[in-house]
């Protein structure tokens, strides 16, 4: 399975952003309709920290503490993506974002939990 991410951006803190993630079958047998996804994000020095995950059905959903309440995820499964709204955008929202493919149905937070990761986009949030 391949994910390529898009929508980052240069943006003013309190601006909004919207992340998509296209995902591509592997092979005639395998998508990732049947699988959690989620976002992640490394700013530089940093470490790879979890941002939101869903669920395989784009029920259920997990957010770090850090964008509870500013940043949306969602799914498309007939698109094959994933989304990312982000609103209310701080300096510290500064980062590259990646999507991820997990391993299980649910929306898990653990990095480990991913095996299929998209190459990142850019956001920048000027203060």
């Amino acid at each position: 399975v391949q994910l390529q991410a898009s929508g980052g951006g240069l943006v003013q803190a309190g601006d909004s952003l919207r992340l998509s993630c296209a995902t591509s079958r592997v092979s005639t047998r395998r998508t990732i309709s049947n699988n959690g996804l989620g976002w992640f994000r490394q700013a530089p020095g940093q470490e790879r920290e979890f941002v939101a995950a869903t669920d395989w059905r784009g029920v259920s959903t997990n957010y770090a503490d850090s964008v509870k309440g500013r940043f949306t995820i969602s799914r498309d499964n007939a698109k094959n993506t994933v989304y990312l709204q982000m609103n209310s955008l701080k300096a510290e929202d500064t980062a590259v974002y990646y999507c991820a493919g997990s391993r299980y149905a649910g929306s898990t937070s653990a990095l480990e939990g991913y095996q299929y990761w998209g190459q990142g986009t850019q956001v920048t949030v000027s203060s």
